[in-house]
Protein backbone atom coordinates (compact mmCIF):
# COMPACT_ATOMS: atom_id res chain seq x y z
CA UNK A 1 0.00 0.00 0.00
CA UNK A 2 2.98 2.47 0.88
CA UNK A 3 4.37 1.72 -2.67
CA UNK A 4 1.24 1.95 -4.79
CA UNK A 5 0.18 5.48 -2.65
CA UNK A 6 3.84 6.84 -3.77
CA UNK A 7 3.55 6.15 -6.98
CA UNK A 8 -0.01 7.45 -7.63
CA UNK A 9 1.38 10.82 -6.24
CA UNK A 10 4.17 11.35 -8.42
CA UNK A 11 3.48 13.97 -10.91
CA UNK A 12 4.09 13.85 -14.72
CA UNK A 13 3.81 9.65 -14.53
CA UNK A 14 3.31 6.83 -12.71
CA UNK A 15 3.52 2.39 -12.93
CA UNK A 16 -0.14 2.20 -10.83
CA UNK A 17 0.21 -1.76 -11.44
CA UNK A 18 2.32 -3.39 -13.92
CA UNK A 19 1.50 -2.22 -17.28
CA UNK A 20 -0.71 0.43 -16.32
CA UNK A 21 0.82 4.06 -16.11
CA UNK A 22 -0.91 7.16 -14.23
CA UNK A 23 -0.71 10.05 -16.58
CA UNK A 24 -1.99 12.85 -15.02
CA UNK A 25 -4.81 14.16 -13.72
CA UNK A 26 -8.41 14.85 -15.51
CA UNK A 27 -10.60 16.72 -13.70
CA UNK A 28 -11.29 17.93 -9.60
CA UNK A 29 -13.61 17.60 -7.50
CA UNK A 30 -14.24 18.92 -4.01
CA UNK A 31 -13.05 15.21 -2.65
CA UNK A 32 -10.33 14.17 -4.95
CA UNK A 33 -9.55 13.88 -8.67
CA UNK A 34 -9.70 11.36 -11.34
CA UNK A 35 -6.71 10.18 -13.67
CA UNK A 36 -6.27 9.09 -16.56
CA UNK A 37 -4.79 5.23 -16.41
CA UNK A 38 -2.91 3.99 -20.23
CA UNK A 39 -1.88 0.88 -20.74
CA UNK A 40 1.29 -0.13 -22.98
CA UNK A 41 -0.34 -0.98 -25.58
CA UNK A 42 -2.92 1.85 -25.48
CA UNK A 43 -6.13 0.99 -23.49
CA UNK A 44 -7.27 3.75 -21.28
CA UNK A 45 -9.41 3.74 -17.84
CA UNK A 46 -10.42 6.73 -16.06
CA UNK A 47 -9.69 6.65 -12.21
CA UNK A 48 -11.34 8.49 -9.22
CA UNK A 49 -9.43 8.95 -6.53
CA UNK A 50 -10.37 9.99 -2.83
CA UNK A 51 -8.98 10.62 -0.22
CA UNK A 52 -11.01 9.57 2.87
CA UNK A 53 -8.87 10.20 5.55
CA UNK A 54 -8.95 13.76 4.48
CA UNK A 55 -12.13 13.96 3.61
CA UNK A 56 -14.31 12.03 6.04
CA UNK A 57 -17.42 13.45 4.94
CA UNK A 58 -17.30 11.99 1.51
CA UNK A 59 -17.58 8.24 2.41
CA UNK A 60 -21.15 8.34 2.36
CA UNK A 61 -21.58 9.77 -0.77
CA UNK A 62 -18.40 7.71 -2.08
CA UNK A 63 -20.29 4.14 -0.89
CA UNK A 64 -23.61 4.99 -2.28
CA UNK A 65 -22.48 6.19 -5.59
CA UNK A 66 -20.23 3.24 -5.91
CA UNK A 67 -23.05 1.12 -5.01
CA UNK A 68 -25.48 3.32 -7.67
CA UNK A 69 -23.01 2.92 -10.47
CA UNK A 70 -22.42 -0.52 -9.99
CA UNK A 71 -25.49 -1.92 -10.98
CA UNK A 72 -25.90 0.04 -14.48
CA UNK A 73 -24.80 -1.39 -17.67
CA UNK A 74 -26.53 0.51 -20.72
CA UNK A 75 -24.95 2.25 -23.77
CA UNK A 76 -25.46 5.38 -22.69
CA UNK A 77 -24.08 5.24 -19.29
CA UNK A 78 -20.67 5.48 -18.73
CA UNK A 79 -19.28 1.94 -17.57
CA UNK A 80 -18.80 1.23 -14.20
CA UNK A 81 -15.37 -0.81 -13.97
CA UNK A 82 -14.86 -1.72 -10.91
CA UNK A 83 -13.24 -0.36 -7.32
CA UNK A 84 -10.27 -0.76 -5.37
CA UNK A 85 -9.86 0.24 -1.68
CA UNK A 86 -6.60 0.85 0.08
CA UNK A 87 -6.79 1.59 3.98
CA UNK A 88 -8.19 5.01 3.35
CA UNK A 89 -7.70 5.84 -0.55
CA UNK A 90 -10.77 4.69 -2.51
CA UNK A 91 -10.50 4.30 -6.11
CA UNK A 92 -13.08 3.99 -8.71
CA UNK A 93 -12.42 3.13 -12.25
CA UNK A 94 -14.69 4.39 -15.29
CA UNK A 95 -14.65 3.72 -19.06
CA UNK A 96 -12.89 6.80 -20.26
CA UNK A 97 -14.48 8.74 -22.77
CA UNK A 98 -12.29 10.26 -25.52
CA UNK A 99 -14.53 12.49 -27.59
CA UNK A 100 -15.29 15.39 -25.18
CA UNK A 101 -18.40 16.94 -22.63
CA UNK A 102 -21.50 17.54 -24.84
CA UNK A 103 -20.96 21.65 -24.12
CA UNK A 104 -17.83 21.36 -26.39
CA UNK A 105 -20.50 21.00 -29.15
CA UNK A 106 -22.52 23.39 -28.51
CA UNK A 107 -21.91 26.85 -30.25
CA UNK A 108 -22.49 30.00 -27.70
CA UNK A 109 -26.13 31.42 -28.77
CA UNK A 110 -26.29 29.48 -31.65
CA UNK A 111 -26.25 25.83 -31.00
CA UNK A 112 -25.95 22.54 -32.98
CA UNK A 113 -27.34 21.05 -36.15
CA UNK A 114 -30.70 20.04 -35.03
CA UNK A 115 -30.13 16.43 -36.76
CA UNK A 116 -27.18 16.32 -34.09
CA UNK A 117 -29.00 17.60 -31.39
CA UNK A 118 -31.84 15.10 -32.16
CA UNK A 119 -29.60 12.41 -32.14
CA UNK A 120 -27.65 13.46 -28.65
CA UNK A 121 -31.35 13.84 -27.05
CA UNK A 122 -32.55 10.45 -28.29
CA UNK A 123 -29.25 8.87 -26.59
CA UNK A 124 -29.78 11.09 -23.71
CA UNK A 125 -33.36 9.97 -23.29
CA UNK A 126 -32.63 6.28 -23.52
CA UNK A 127 -29.85 6.38 -20.70
CA UNK A 128 -32.59 8.35 -18.60
CA UNK A 129 -35.22 6.00 -19.01
CA UNK A 130 -33.05 3.11 -18.11
CA UNK A 131 -31.94 5.04 -15.09
CA UNK A 132 -35.63 5.29 -14.07
CA UNK A 133 -36.33 1.94 -15.28
CA UNK A 134 -33.82 0.77 -12.52
CA UNK A 135 -35.21 3.34 -9.94
CA UNK A 136 -32.40 5.70 -10.29
CA UNK A 137 -32.53 9.59 -9.93
CA UNK A 138 -29.62 11.26 -11.72
CA UNK A 139 -30.42 14.44 -10.55
CA UNK A 140 -27.47 16.31 -11.73
CA UNK A 141 -28.04 16.20 -15.85
CA UNK A 142 -26.29 18.86 -18.00
CA UNK A 143 -24.06 19.12 -20.68
CA UNK A 144 -21.07 19.17 -18.37
CA UNK A 145 -22.36 15.65 -16.98
CA UNK A 146 -22.85 14.02 -20.70
CA UNK A 147 -20.23 12.69 -22.11
CA UNK A 148 -18.91 11.38 -25.89
CA UNK A 149 -17.09 8.43 -26.76
CA UNK A 150 -14.76 7.68 -29.30
CA UNK A 151 -17.80 6.92 -31.95
CA UNK A 152 -19.95 10.24 -30.92
CA UNK A 153 -22.21 8.64 -28.84
CA UNK A 154 -23.72 10.25 -25.42
CA UNK A 155 -22.15 8.70 -22.12
CA UNK A 156 -24.12 9.73 -19.17
CA UNK A 157 -21.56 10.66 -16.23
CA UNK A 158 -21.01 12.10 -12.73
CA UNK A 159 -23.40 9.95 -10.26
CA UNK A 160 -22.22 11.88 -6.93
CA UNK A 161 -25.83 13.43 -6.63
CA UNK A 162 -27.49 10.26 -7.75
CA UNK A 163 -30.06 8.68 -5.72
CA UNK A 164 -32.50 5.23 -5.37
CA UNK A 165 -35.87 6.55 -5.62
CA UNK A 166 -37.66 3.25 -6.79
CA UNK A 167 -37.05 -0.36 -4.46
CA UNK A 168 -39.43 -3.63 -4.86
CA UNK A 169 -41.55 -1.89 -6.65
CA UNK A 170 -42.32 0.94 -3.82
CA UNK A 171 -41.79 4.87 -4.54
CA UNK A 172 -40.44 7.94 -2.56
CA UNK A 173 -40.38 11.29 -2.96
CA UNK A 174 -37.06 13.10 -2.56
CA UNK A 175 -36.45 15.86 -0.36
CA UNK A 176 -32.90 17.07 -0.57
CA UNK A 177 -32.26 20.26 -3.11
CA UNK A 178 -30.02 18.56 -5.77
CA UNK A 179 -28.38 19.84 -9.51
CA UNK A 180 -27.74 22.58 -10.76
CA UNK A 181 -29.94 25.84 -10.75
CA UNK A 182 -30.73 26.38 -14.66
CA UNK A 183 -31.47 23.33 -14.97
CA UNK A 184 -32.97 22.20 -11.83
CA UNK A 185 -37.11 21.40 -12.35
CA UNK A 186 -39.06 24.09 -10.50
CA UNK A 187 -40.59 21.48 -7.80
CA UNK A 188 -36.89 20.61 -6.56
CA UNK A 189 -36.59 24.17 -5.23
CA UNK A 190 -39.61 23.44 -3.48
CA UNK A 191 -39.83 19.97 -2.37
CA UNK A 192 -40.91 16.98 -1.67
CA UNK A 193 -40.56 16.40 -5.38
CA UNK A 194 -40.84 13.04 -7.77
CA UNK A 195 -37.61 11.96 -9.76
CA UNK A 196 -38.32 11.62 -12.85
CA UNK A 197 -40.08 14.33 -13.88
CA UNK A 198 -37.39 16.40 -12.87
CA UNK A 199 -34.79 14.68 -14.41
CA UNK A 200 -37.32 14.73 -17.87
CA UNK A 201 -37.16 18.66 -16.88
CA UNK A 202 -33.28 18.71 -16.78
CA UNK A 203 -33.42 16.66 -20.15
CA UNK A 204 -35.42 19.59 -21.77
CA UNK A 205 -33.01 22.48 -20.77
CA UNK A 206 -30.63 20.59 -22.51
CA UNK A 207 -32.49 20.68 -25.72
CA UNK A 208 -32.59 24.54 -24.99
CA UNK A 209 -28.92 24.58 -24.91
CA UNK A 210 -28.24 22.26 -27.69
CA UNK A 211 -30.77 24.40 -30.09
CA UNK A 212 -30.42 27.50 -29.08
CA UNK A 213 -26.72 27.83 -27.35
CA UNK A 214 -28.27 29.55 -24.78
CA UNK A 215 -30.26 28.57 -21.69
CA UNK A 216 -33.92 30.38 -20.81
CA UNK A 217 -33.11 31.58 -17.54
CA UNK A 218 -30.82 31.75 -14.12
CA UNK A 219 -33.49 29.39 -12.52
CA UNK A 220 -37.40 28.07 -12.68
CA UNK A 221 -38.14 30.66 -9.47
CA UNK A 222 -40.96 33.22 -9.16
CA UNK A 223 -38.66 36.05 -8.76
CA UNK A 224 -36.92 35.27 -12.13
CA UNK A 225 -39.01 36.64 -14.73
CA UNK A 226 -37.73 34.59 -17.97
CA UNK A 227 -39.17 31.81 -15.98
CA UNK A 228 -42.77 33.75 -15.11
CA UNK A 229 -42.78 34.60 -18.41
CA UNK A 230 -42.86 30.92 -19.50
CA UNK A 231 -44.81 30.01 -17.18
CA UNK A 232 -47.80 32.31 -17.75
CA UNK A 233 -47.53 31.74 -21.37
CA UNK A 234 -46.40 35.26 -21.67
CA UNK A 235 -47.63 37.10 -25.22
CA UNK A 236 -44.70 37.99 -25.82
CA UNK A 237 -42.70 35.12 -25.12
CA UNK A 238 -42.34 33.97 -29.20
CA UNK A 239 -40.62 37.30 -29.61
CA UNK A 240 -38.07 36.43 -26.31
CA UNK A 241 -34.79 34.39 -26.55
CA UNK A 242 -34.43 31.76 -26.64
CA UNK A 243 -37.78 30.99 -27.35
CA UNK A 244 -37.93 33.20 -30.63
CA UNK A 245 -35.41 30.89 -32.35
CA UNK A 246 -37.41 28.00 -32.68
CA UNK A 247 -40.26 27.03 -34.90
CA UNK A 248 -43.70 26.11 -33.89
CA UNK A 249 -43.42 22.28 -33.89
CA UNK A 250 -39.84 22.58 -31.66
CA UNK A 251 -41.51 24.77 -29.44
CA UNK A 252 -44.50 22.51 -28.66
CA UNK A 253 -42.30 19.94 -27.62
CA UNK A 254 -41.25 22.45 -24.99
CA UNK A 255 -44.21 23.37 -23.94
CA UNK A 256 -44.58 19.51 -23.16
CA UNK A 257 -41.08 19.01 -21.40
CA UNK A 258 -40.89 22.36 -19.40
CA UNK A 259 -44.59 22.28 -17.85
CA UNK A 260 -43.86 23.69 -14.77
CA UNK A 261 -46.73 21.16 -13.18
CA UNK A 262 -44.97 17.75 -12.93
CA UNK A 263 -48.08 16.26 -13.17
CA UNK A 264 -48.83 17.36 -16.78
CA UNK A 265 -44.89 17.09 -18.29
CA UNK A 266 -44.59 14.71 -20.70
CA UNK A 267 -43.14 11.18 -19.95
CA UNK A 268 -39.91 10.02 -22.24
CA UNK A 269 -42.34 7.30 -23.82
CA UNK A 270 -45.03 10.39 -24.76
CA UNK A 271 -41.78 12.66 -25.38
CA UNK A 272 -40.45 9.89 -28.26
CA UNK A 273 -43.60 10.24 -30.10
CA UNK A 274 -43.65 13.98 -30.64
CA UNK A 275 -43.79 14.67 -34.00
CA UNK A 276 -40.56 17.17 -34.18
CA UNK A 277 -38.88 13.58 -32.48
CA UNK A 278 -40.36 11.40 -35.23
CA UNK A 279 -37.86 13.13 -37.65
CA UNK A 280 -35.41 12.09 -35.97
CA UNK A 281 -33.65 8.43 -37.89
CA UNK A 282 -33.05 5.99 -34.96
CA UNK A 283 -29.91 4.94 -34.60
CA UNK A 284 -28.20 2.12 -33.14
CA UNK A 285 -26.90 2.86 -29.81
CA UNK A 286 -23.61 0.80 -29.73
CA UNK A 287 -22.16 -0.07 -26.50
CA UNK A 288 -19.04 -2.04 -27.44
CA UNK A 289 -17.73 -4.92 -25.04
CA UNK A 290 -14.65 -4.92 -22.71
CA UNK A 291 -14.47 -8.54 -23.22
CA UNK A 292 -11.14 -8.89 -24.25
CA UNK A 293 -9.84 -5.86 -22.10
CA UNK A 294 -8.17 -7.04 -18.43
CA UNK A 295 -7.94 -4.41 -15.40
CA UNK A 296 -5.53 -5.58 -13.12
CA UNK A 297 -5.89 -2.41 -10.73
CA UNK A 298 -9.06 -3.83 -9.89
CA UNK A 299 -7.20 -6.47 -7.44
CA UNK A 300 -8.41 -5.86 -3.78
CA UNK A 301 -4.64 -6.83 -1.96
CA UNK A 302 -2.80 -4.22 -0.66
CA UNK A 303 0.70 -4.85 -3.20
CA UNK A 304 0.04 -4.61 -6.81
CA UNK A 305 -0.78 -7.80 -8.48
CA UNK A 306 1.83 -9.94 -10.64
CA UNK A 307 -0.95 -10.93 -13.07
CA UNK A 308 -3.76 -9.18 -15.08
CA UNK A 309 -7.01 -9.87 -14.20
CA UNK A 310 -9.48 -12.41 -15.72
CA UNK A 311 -12.78 -11.36 -16.52
CA UNK A 312 -14.14 -12.16 -13.75
CA UNK A 313 -13.03 -9.42 -12.12
CA UNK A 314 -15.37 -7.01 -14.17
CA UNK A 315 -18.15 -5.13 -12.63
CA UNK A 316 -21.40 -4.71 -13.79
CA UNK A 317 -24.63 -5.56 -12.73
CA UNK A 318 -26.45 -8.75 -14.92
CA UNK A 319 -22.86 -9.96 -16.68
CA UNK A 320 -21.09 -13.05 -15.58
CA UNK A 321 -18.64 -10.92 -13.68
CA UNK A 322 -20.90 -9.89 -11.42
CA UNK A 323 -19.47 -12.02 -8.83
CA UNK A 324 -16.19 -11.40 -8.61
CA UNK A 325 -17.41 -7.04 -8.45
CA UNK A 326 -19.53 -8.09 -5.37
CA UNK A 327 -16.34 -9.28 -3.42
CA UNK A 328 -14.72 -5.97 -4.32
CA UNK A 329 -17.47 -4.36 -3.02
CA UNK A 330 -18.25 -6.27 0.20
CA UNK A 331 -17.73 -2.61 2.65
CA UNK A 332 -20.36 -1.34 0.57
CA UNK A 333 -23.79 -0.94 1.88
CA UNK A 334 -26.79 -2.92 0.03
CA UNK A 335 -28.39 -0.83 -2.50
CA UNK A 336 -31.73 -1.52 -0.84
CA UNK A 337 -31.17 1.24 1.76
CA UNK A 338 -29.08 3.40 -0.12
CA UNK A 339 -32.14 5.61 -0.25
CA UNK A 340 -31.57 6.73 3.68
CA UNK A 341 -28.17 8.27 2.81
CA UNK A 342 -28.53 12.34 2.60
CA UNK A 343 -27.59 13.27 -0.71
CA UNK A 344 -25.37 16.21 -2.04
CA UNK A 345 -27.12 19.69 -1.57
CA UNK A 346 -27.45 21.84 -4.11
CA UNK A 347 -24.58 24.83 -4.32
CA UNK A 348 -25.61 28.13 -5.63
CA UNK A 349 -22.13 28.33 -7.49
CA UNK A 350 -23.63 25.45 -9.42
CA UNK A 351 -20.31 23.61 -8.98
CA UNK A 352 -21.21 19.99 -7.45
CA UNK A 353 -20.13 19.08 -4.33
CA UNK A 354 -18.58 15.57 -5.57
CA UNK A 355 -18.55 15.53 -9.05
CA UNK A 356 -15.91 14.85 -11.91
CA UNK A 357 -15.15 15.20 -15.71
CA UNK A 358 -12.91 13.12 -17.26
CA UNK A 359 -11.91 14.65 -20.85
CA UNK A 360 -7.91 15.13 -20.71
CA UNK A 361 -6.05 17.88 -21.93
CA UNK A 362 -3.08 17.50 -23.34
CA UNK A 363 -0.85 17.74 -20.80
CA UNK A 364 -2.55 14.86 -19.42
CA UNK A 365 -0.44 13.10 -22.04
CA UNK A 366 2.66 14.30 -21.64
CA UNK A 367 5.17 12.70 -18.71
CA UNK A 368 7.94 13.73 -16.84
CA UNK A 369 11.57 13.17 -17.64
CA UNK A 370 11.54 10.37 -15.42
CA UNK A 371 9.82 7.62 -17.67
CA UNK A 372 11.35 4.41 -19.06
CA UNK A 373 10.72 2.63 -22.12
CA UNK A 374 7.15 1.68 -21.55
CA UNK A 375 6.01 4.81 -20.41
CA UNK A 376 7.26 6.29 -23.31
CA UNK A 377 5.06 3.97 -25.42
CA UNK A 378 2.33 5.10 -23.51
CA UNK A 379 2.66 8.65 -23.75
CA UNK A 380 3.20 7.66 -27.54
CA UNK A 381 -0.41 5.74 -27.37
CA UNK A 382 -1.51 8.88 -24.70
CA UNK A 383 -1.71 11.49 -28.01
CA UNK A 384 -3.40 9.13 -30.05
CA UNK A 385 -6.35 9.33 -27.61
CA UNK A 386 -6.35 12.62 -27.15
CA UNK A 387 -9.40 13.55 -26.30
CA UNK A 388 -11.64 16.18 -28.91
CA UNK A 389 -12.13 19.60 -27.89
CA UNK A 390 -12.74 22.50 -29.69
CA UNK A 391 -11.52 25.39 -27.09
CA UNK A 392 -7.76 24.81 -28.17
CA UNK A 393 -6.09 27.04 -31.00
CA UNK A 394 -2.01 26.96 -32.46
CA UNK A 395 -0.62 30.39 -31.88
CA UNK A 396 2.66 31.93 -34.40
CA UNK A 397 4.19 33.38 -30.71
CA UNK A 398 6.94 31.50 -29.18
CA UNK A 399 5.96 30.40 -25.32
CA UNK A 400 7.36 33.86 -23.66
CA UNK A 401 5.54 35.53 -26.02
CA UNK A 402 2.44 33.44 -25.57
CA UNK A 403 2.07 33.66 -22.33
CA UNK A 404 3.02 37.81 -22.17
CA UNK A 405 0.38 37.77 -24.99
CA UNK A 406 -2.23 35.67 -22.49
CA UNK A 407 -1.28 37.70 -19.57
CA UNK A 408 -2.41 40.89 -21.67
CA UNK A 409 -5.56 39.27 -22.96
CA UNK A 410 -6.41 38.23 -19.20
CA UNK A 411 -6.04 41.36 -18.30
CA UNK A 412 -8.11 43.08 -20.54
CA UNK A 413 -10.85 40.74 -19.89
CA UNK A 414 -10.33 41.41 -16.37
CA UNK A 415 -9.37 37.40 -15.34
CA UNK A 416 -7.88 37.13 -12.38
CA UNK A 417 -4.61 34.57 -13.86
CA UNK A 418 -2.18 32.45 -11.71
CA UNK A 419 0.47 30.71 -13.62
CA UNK A 420 0.13 27.50 -11.88
CA UNK A 421 2.64 25.46 -13.43
CA UNK A 422 5.82 27.52 -14.31
CA UNK A 423 8.56 25.10 -14.13
CA UNK A 424 9.34 23.25 -17.77
CA UNK A 425 8.73 19.57 -18.36
CA UNK A 426 10.43 17.72 -21.06
CA UNK A 427 9.59 14.67 -23.33
CA UNK A 428 11.31 14.52 -26.08
CA UNK A 429 11.15 15.53 -28.68
CA UNK A 430 8.55 17.60 -27.35
CA UNK A 431 9.48 20.51 -25.43
CA UNK A 432 7.96 22.98 -22.48
CA UNK A 433 4.29 23.38 -21.26
CA UNK A 434 2.85 26.06 -18.76
CA UNK A 435 -0.21 26.04 -17.02
CA UNK A 436 -1.95 29.44 -16.28
CA UNK A 437 -5.61 28.79 -14.19
CA UNK A 438 -7.86 32.01 -15.14
CA UNK A 439 -11.39 33.22 -12.95
CA UNK A 440 -14.12 35.99 -13.61
CA UNK A 441 -17.76 36.08 -13.16
CA UNK A 442 -19.68 34.87 -15.50
CA UNK A 443 -23.20 36.68 -16.94
CA UNK A 444 -25.56 35.44 -14.29
CA UNK A 445 -22.71 36.78 -11.14
CA UNK A 446 -21.43 32.62 -10.98
CA UNK A 447 -18.04 31.87 -10.47
CA UNK A 448 -16.23 30.91 -13.25
CA UNK A 449 -12.42 29.39 -13.87
CA UNK A 450 -10.61 27.26 -16.72
CA UNK A 451 -7.24 26.48 -16.96
CA UNK A 452 -5.03 27.60 -19.95
CA UNK A 453 -2.14 25.15 -20.70
CA UNK A 454 0.14 26.45 -23.03
CA UNK A 455 2.34 23.27 -25.30
CA UNK A 456 5.04 23.63 -27.09
CA UNK A 457 4.60 20.45 -30.28
CA UNK A 458 6.95 20.45 -32.97
CA UNK A 459 8.06 23.85 -33.02
CA UNK A 460 4.34 25.50 -32.45
CA UNK A 461 2.52 26.60 -29.12
CA UNK A 462 -0.89 25.12 -28.29
CA UNK A 463 -2.99 26.72 -26.07
CA UNK A 464 -5.82 24.45 -24.83
CA UNK A 465 -8.38 25.74 -22.32
CA UNK A 466 -10.41 23.44 -20.39
CA UNK A 467 -13.16 24.07 -18.07
CA UNK A 468 -12.77 23.96 -14.06
CA UNK A 469 -15.46 25.37 -12.79
CA UNK A 470 -18.77 26.56 -13.82
CA UNK A 471 -21.26 26.64 -16.82
CA UNK A 472 -19.82 25.07 -20.13
CA UNK A 473 -22.04 27.53 -22.30
CA UNK A 474 -20.41 30.67 -20.01
CA UNK A 475 -17.07 28.86 -20.59
CA UNK A 476 -17.25 28.93 -24.11
CA UNK A 477 -18.52 32.63 -24.65
CA UNK A 478 -15.37 33.18 -22.60
CA UNK A 479 -12.92 30.82 -24.51
CA UNK A 480 -13.94 33.53 -27.92
CA UNK A 481 -13.52 36.32 -26.23
CA UNK A 482 -10.18 35.56 -25.23
CA UNK A 483 -9.38 34.13 -28.38
CA UNK A 484 -10.43 37.30 -30.38
CA UNK A 485 -7.76 38.94 -28.33
CA UNK A 486 -5.09 36.85 -29.54
CA UNK A 487 -6.62 37.03 -32.96
CA UNK A 488 -3.19 38.23 -35.01
CA UNK A 489 -0.95 35.45 -33.63
CA UNK A 490 -3.47 32.04 -33.61
CA UNK A 491 -3.02 30.17 -36.59
CA UNK A 492 -5.67 30.23 -39.19
CA UNK A 493 -6.04 26.95 -41.22
CA UNK A 494 -5.36 23.37 -40.98
CA UNK A 495 -2.49 22.06 -39.41
CA UNK A 496 -0.23 19.25 -40.02
CA UNK A 497 0.72 17.93 -36.81
CA UNK A 498 -1.56 14.77 -35.91
CA UNK A 499 -3.39 17.07 -32.89
CA UNK A 500 -5.37 18.84 -35.58
CA UNK A 501 -7.81 15.52 -35.65
CA UNK A 502 -8.99 16.63 -32.29
CA UNK A 503 -8.60 20.38 -32.48
CA UNK A 504 -10.36 23.03 -33.91
CA UNK A 505 -7.88 24.78 -35.89
CA UNK A 506 -10.18 26.95 -37.90
CA UNK A 507 -10.11 30.63 -37.50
Amino acid sequence: MARLSRMSQVPGGAEFVEGWNIIQTLGEGAFGDVKLLISSDGETVAMKTVDLMKHPEAVDNVRKEICTHRMLVHPNVIKFLGQRKENFIQYIFLEYASGGELFDRIEPDVGMEPVQAQKYFLQLLSGVEYLHGHGVAHRDLKPENLLLDESDNLKISDFGMATIFRHKGQERTLEKRCGTLPYVAPEVLQKPYHAEPADVWSCGIILVAMLAGELPWDYPGVDCQEYLDWKESHKSLMNQRPWSKFDPIVFSLFRKILQPLPSRRYKICQIKEHPWMKKAKLRTLGGGSSESSQWPFLHSEASPPKRLMSEGDFAGSGSPMNGAMSRLASSQPDPAVVHTRSPVKLCKNQAPVFSFSQPAQPDDMILSTQMNATQMTCSQNGFQKLVKRMTRFFVSTDMAETLKRLDAAAEALAYRSKVSSPGIVRLSPSPSLIHVTLSTMDRRKMPLAFKATLMELEGQILVDLRLSRGDGLEFKRHFLSLKKQLADIVVKGLVTWPLAAATNTLP
